[in-house]
């Protein structure tokens, strides 16, 4: 199972939990695949320390 099924798989049972997706190599439509499947966000490697605390601060701020 990939993520992209394994994201499917937890959309059935939880659609309120944050899913994140990461890839190591950024290929075209990578992200429209990860909406799709249900992943709220996408970041691929290498991975920026600023941009990664952006995107959770966009999800779990109080």
């Amino acid at each position: 199972m990939n993520g992209y099924d394994a994201t499917r798989e937890i959309r059935k049972f939880n659609s309120n939990v944050i899913i994140i997706a990461q890839t190591a190599f950024g290929l075209t439509g990578d992200r429209e695949k990860a909406i799709e499947a249900g992943c709220n966000d996408y970041i691929a490697k290498p991975i920026n320390k600023m941009v990664l605390q952006a995107m959770i601060q966009k999800y779990f701020e109080e």
